[in-house]
């Protein structure tokens, strides 16, 4: 079936046209009359019906399969439905009958077809309530977009029957997707294999309506509903429900798409949908989310379906297959992304990313390009929410004692195995608990706590995020736990690291209970005991004060790491790794001094550094030990130390002179 076959109908459209002309000059009491020119006369009647148009030129390619009688179905359009949408169709496709519809109007004004004369033109008298209720706002026609009653002040008979655009446009062939649609609504294109799309298309083919699916950190969900829509023969409109629940007027809009296409919706993440508006029984309809289906969004129960992640495996196979005859040779991006949590189409364009960075360097795809690809489809909310840093230090950068060097590396390892350990080999069953690396840097400032949590970001190919404490901690009761709340929900679909300075402020230790206040802190810090449980990212806390944590807190850590004070071996080398091998040095420095005499932690002696580094600049020479010393003698007043004779020794005069 094609275009001949709408066009055939339109034929036979227009003979009813010559009967109904044919009545009406019968009945006419002066057909003689000298201003029927004003309307229509006769005469051009009969050129317009004596005259034969071709109903559309000779394509060049194939021409379209008709889609009428397939929408019709999907619609459960009768006969009578039909009939009334070709009429009212008629003037978008020969404008002939823009004039024949303005004849029997008996108005040239009214070049459409109303209400009454549809009616007529189909066989049906215009007091038949079976025929009126074809048009009424409950029938398919008009509930489902398909035909429009303008003229709503006009009496029934007298109003205009309009075709949408997209309607007319759909039946003549074009696949666009309706214009107001735009960013709300795209095709769904990308298929690549989930878990349980099998199923979950043979519930489609069997007519399941309404599916649920929970969306698991890195399961995609969206992809699992396109990619069983595609297994059961059905195409997918996916639906941004954020921007569908913004504007309501765009659900018929949605509704009409589906139908014109035999789509099905794939919707989400949903909130507090209204699901019913959308539903139709020839549209299926998946909705997904993170939580839980509330039975208050329809009244139709839902088949409920989990959108599991891939295995490490799995996402293995399909970064390859992406990324086939385009990484170097000794790339593995499996192993590269193993602690990602990407769903199957965040992987694909992931893949897309890698790739089009690759081309500014040799073409080749490289680990760097792939975990950038990776790192390009983290949302952008936790960044209103937490600071993000992109790493630029690494494990050499480090000067640590090789205790503390190896617990660090420990907690990258957790985060880089915890799909073998926990999913493979089963290490965590049960609790509910979340699958989350959690770390607690407990020590004095500057001894190094937020640079080894870059450093161990910048190892797994991660951003790190600091979380601003002026954004969570609120004097009003609840509000604290739901600002924390807001920072975990966002960092879940973020790939990663968490970092809580001054952690003590919000995880501190429950107290015995003596006022309100003490009840609605405890409430506040079992909350966040449990929230911290649940959470699948890797998060560290750092903190000054470790006594004031609460025990609680410690025991669901994974690792524990002291930052000691640096003794004069480590300050050495902190002095010589601050000062940089750029920058010009003075024949007169002692870093052994230096570091034997002033007992600082890292963060104070970067700071010296680059103060002497700009009081050397500001003398246009290289650096020497007075404008170290100088530097020393300011972070004493900074912390409200004395400058004494014992540890500045030979040097004293040099801070005096100062």
């Amino acid at each position: 079936m094609s275009l001949e076959y709408l066009f055939g109908r339109l034929a036979r459209l227009e003979q009813r046209i010559r009967d109904a002309v044919d009545v009406r000059r019968a009945a006419d009491p002066n057909p003689d009359d000298p201003f029927r020119g004003l309307y229509l006369s006769n005469e051009t009647i009969d050129a317009l019906l004596e005259g034969h148009r071709e109903p559309f030129a000779p394509f060049t390619d194939s021409v379209p399969d008709g889609r009428l009688r397939p929408l019709a179905e999907r619609a459960d359009l009768t006969g009578v439905d039909v009939e009334l949408l070709l009429v009212a169709l008629a003037p978008d496709l020969d404008s002939r009958f823009e004039q024949f519809y303005g004849y029997l109007n008996d108005d040239v004004t009214r070049r459409r077809a109303t209400a009454g004369l549809a009616l007529r033109l189909c066989g049906i008298p215009e007091a038949s309530a079976a025929g009126r209720a074809r048009l009424d706002a409950g029938s398919p026609l008009i509930s489902c977009g398909l035909l429009t009653v303008q003229d709503d002040e006009r009496p029934f008979l007298s109003r205009t029957l309009r075709v949408p655009d997209r309607v007319v446009n759909h039946l003549l062939g074009d696949d666009r997707v309706a214009p107001e649609l735009a960013g709300c609504a795209h095709l769904g294109t990308e298929l690549v294999e989930v878990p349980g799309r099998d199923r979950l298309a043979r519930a489609i083919e069997g007519r399941v309506g309404l599916v649920y699916l929970k969306e698991h950190p890195g399961g995609g969900a969206e992809d699992l509903g396109v990619g069983a829509l595609a297994a059961a023969g059905c195409p997918a409109l996916v639906v941004d429900a954020a921007r569908w629940q913004a504007d309501p007027e765009l659900t018929a809009s949605l509704r009409r798409e589906a139908l014109l296409r035999g789509a099905g919706i794939v919707l989400g993440p949903v909130d507090d949908p209204r699901l019913d508006e959308l539903a139709h029984p020839a549209i299926p309809l998946l909705v997904h989310g993170t939580g839980a289906w509330d039975p208050r969004w329809s009244g139709t129960p839902p088949l409920q379906l989990d959108a599991l992640p891939l295995s490490g495996a799995d996402r293995a196979r399909l970064w390859r297959s992406r990324l086939d005859g385009r990484l170097a040779p000794d790339v593995d991006p499996g192993e590269a992304t193993a602690h990602f949590v990407l769903g199957p189409g965040q992987i694909a364009r992931a893949a897309k990313a890698a790739s089009v960075t690759a081309l500014a360097d040799d073409g080749l795809v490289r680990t760097s390009h792939v975990r950038a690809g990776a790192r390009s489809q983290n949302a952008a909310g936790l960044q209103r929410l937490a600071r993000r840093i992109e790493p630029a230090v690494g494990w050499p950068d480090l000067v640590l004692p090789a205790g503390v060097l190896s617990l660090l590396d420990e907690l990258a390892a957790r985060a880089r195995y915890r799909d073998q350990v926990l999913d493979e080999w089963r290490m965590r069953p049960g609790g509910g608990r979340g699958r989350g690396v959690t770390g607690l840097f407990a020590g004095d400032s500057g001894t190094g706590k937020t640079m080894s949590a870059e450093v161990i970001a910048a190892s797994l190919g991660l951003d790190l995020y600091t979380v601003n404490l002026a954004t969570v901690v609120d004097k009003y009761v609840g509000e604290t736990e739901k600002n924390l709340e807001r920072i975990f929900t966002e960092a879940a679909g973020v790939n990663g690291v968490l970092l809580f300075d001054e952690a003590d402020a919000i995880f501190g230790k429950r107290s015995e209970v003596r006022d309100a206040h003490d009840r609605y802190a405890n409430i506040e810090s079992a909350y966040l005991l449990q929230r911290m449980e649940t959470f699948d990212g890797i998060a560290v806390l750092a903190t000054n004060l470790r006594a004031n944590l609460d025990e609680a807190f410690t025991r669901r850590l994974d690792v524990i790491v002291d930052f000691p004070l640096p003794d004069v071996e480590l300050r050495h080398r902190l002095w010589d790794r601050c000062l940089g091998a750029r920058m010009p040095r003075g024949a007169d420095l002692d870093l052994g001094f230096l570091a034997e005499a002033f007992e600082l932690a890292g963060g104070h002696i970067r700071s010296a550094a680059v103060t002497g580094a700009y009081l050397a600049a500001e003398a246009g020479r290289p650096v020497a030990m007075s404008d170290l010393v100088g530097a020393v003698a300011r972070e004493y007043r900074k912390l409200g130390r004395l400058c004494l004779d014992r540890e500045f020794g030979p040097y004293l005069a040099m801070v005096t002179d100062g």
